[in-house]
């Protein structure tokens, strides 16, 4: 078993109270009694976690007076760190890249342990490595520091850190977004990072054990990294409230998350939202089908509690009866099971009323179950009380109203693709879809499949929604350059957009450094002795 401590300014503080990880197969074998146990240990009734094959890890629970101390000494340091040269923050990076890299088989089992299906978590640390690869990094250079030569001045554009970035990772891939945190620190600005109290161990392994020893391998100040876990609500207030914080990274559902900007932005601070999503695939009439199909049945990974799969398809309807043939075969292949199974993809659903909820809406106003609508145990089996839910696709007919469907106009967190199919072709269908994409009040990622590139033209000129568009890829799959979070809308609010966190917790400064430049000749002359073109 693992033991994590609150990690402030470079020393690690035990606590009386502690949040257990109690493996995810554990639960799938026995909840009711694994269950019992975590309460046991974390209520102090027993101690003998450190011995038991089905304990992970522990997490210490910060207290109040921690809480604050954390804080002090980011905002000490943060004036020390920020001015670190640009090549050694960038190092920073690449050192993660590079232990990520080294550790990453360690760093899977982490998170199968808290219930991540293997190829998920494989997928996730993709995604880490993706983000700060060199490719990833070198743009980051540029974005921090650009510098030229006009007449006798030296100009230089850079970014300059906010100063205290406090960070609220989601409890559903913890560990792996929270890492979007290391960016900030590039940008020179000290962190704490709240790990959630639900699964705190991924981000506690992720951070204490890759990341704090490589800010000392590089000389970072003490308190340039905080690691803290507790009430969530507690945590985000002290936040909110004191003003030894600059800039709030959240990942949340959007009704909390746009609230707590607003929140922020009256408090004067800088909030940075990662809110939900509610992403569409279109599938145009000529695209290639088995490609758009297996890219659909991405909506089902993790039993599509992830906020960046597919939630909705748009099928042009001159090829809709066979993408949703070839659909149903691949979904047929998607099955429950262990996390370290890697032929697993899915997982336990959490709200699984919501999913009947949604599911009875939408069959009661006309839409068809293709394939699913029942719970699973593990080995596949219907059952009233299962676990999962088997991977269920939805066909809408009617582009007109498939958003008066909260499945279709609303995030959703379980396995349910609703397939919105227009009822006829015509000259204007395209605009439509265009029009029915851009009306989706969240914006994180859209993606289509088409070889026509007019189509292409059209949808990527005129689709406003989202910070992300992919042609003819995968939806979830990573991309040099461009990042994989961000968006509009209920996903990103007022100032949403494609996140680079580095730019988003930093602001842009001019710098002229002028040599043999008279004042007034500067005032009165600068702008008339340029050539007045004829």
């Amino acid at each position: 078993m693992r033991s994590y401590g609150s990690y402030i300014a470079g020393s690690d503080f035990p606590s009386e109270s502690w949040v257990y990880t109690v493996k995810a197969a554990a639960f799938l074998d026995d909840f009711m009694s694994n269950l019992k146990l975590k309460r046991e240990l974390e209520r102090g009734f027993r101690d003998d976690g450190h011995a038991l094959p089905a304990v992970a890890a522990r997490c210490a629970l910060t207290s109040d007076a921690h809480l604050q101390e954390v804080l002090v000494r980011a905002r000490e340091a943060a004036p020390v760190w920020g001015t670190f040269p640009i090549e050694t923050r960038l190092r920073l990076g690449e050192r993660v890249h590079q232990e990520v890299l080294r550790r990453r088989a360690e760093f899977v089992e982490v998170l199968v342990a808290e219930g991540h299906p293997r190829r998920l978590a494989e997928w996730e640390i993709a995604g880490v490595l993706q983000g700060t690869s060199p490719e990833a990094l070198a743009l980051s250079h540029r974005q921090l520091h650009e510098e030229c030569r006009i007449g006798p001045r030296t100009l230089t554009l850079v970014r300059k850190p906010d100063g205290v970035v406090v960070l609220s990772p989601p409890q559903n891939a913890a560990a792996s977004n929270s890492i979007l945190g290391v960016p900030a620190l590039v940008a020179g600005n000290t962190l704490v990072v709240k790990a959630p109290r639900s699964s705190p161990y991924g981000v506690m392994f992720a951070w204490r054990e890759i990341i704090a020893p490589i800010l000392d391998e590089l000389g970072a100040p003490p308190g340039t990294l905080g690691l803290v876990c507790g009430t969530p609500n507690k945590i985000l207030t002290q936040w909110l409230e004191s003003p030894l914080v600059d800039d709030i990274f959240f990942f949340g559902g959007s009704e909390r998350g746009i609230q707590l900007g607003v929140d922020a932005v009256t408090r004067g601070k800088k909030p940075v939202l990662e809110l939900a999503g509610n992403d569409g695939c279109v599938v145009w009439r000529d695209a290639d089908l088995d490609s758009a199909a297996e890219a659909l049945t991405e909506s089902f990974f993790g039993s599509g509690q992830i906020c960046m799969v597919p939630k909705y398809a748009v099928a042009h309807p001159d090829i809709a009866d066979e993408l949703l043939a070839r659909l149903t075969g691949l979904v047929a292949k998607i099955r429950p099971g262990y996390p370290d199974d890697p032929d697993v993809l899915l997982s336990p659903v959490m709200r699984a009323d919501e999913y009947f909820t949604h599911l009875n809406e939408a069959t009661a106003a006309g839409a068809t179950v293709v394939t699913g609508g029942h719970r699973m145990e593990i080995d596949g089996t219907v059952s009233e009380t299962g676990p999962f839910i088997s991977p269920t696709v939805l066909r809408v007919d009617g582009l007109a109203d498939a958003r008066e469907l909260a499945v279709v106009r609303e995030e959703t967190f379980f396995p349910l693709l609703p397939v919105v199919v227009p009822a006829v072709d015509h000259d204007g269908l395209l605009d439509e879809v265009i029009a029915f994409l851009n009306a989706n009040r969240y914006g994180l990622r859209n993606s289509l499949w088409t070889g026509d590139p007019d189509v292409i033209d059209a949808v990527a000129t005129r689709v406003h929604n989202g910070g992300l568009l992919k042609v003819n890829d995968s939806h979830i799959g990573f991309v040099p350059r461009l990042s994989t979070h961000g968006g509009t809308g209920l996903t990103g609010g007022p100032f949403g957009e494609l996140n680079y966190p580095l730019l988003r917790t930093s602001h842009l400064q001019g710098i002229s450094v002028a040599t043999g430049v008279q004042p007034r000749t500067a005032v009165f002359d600068s702008a008339a002795s340029r050539e007045v073109p004829r």
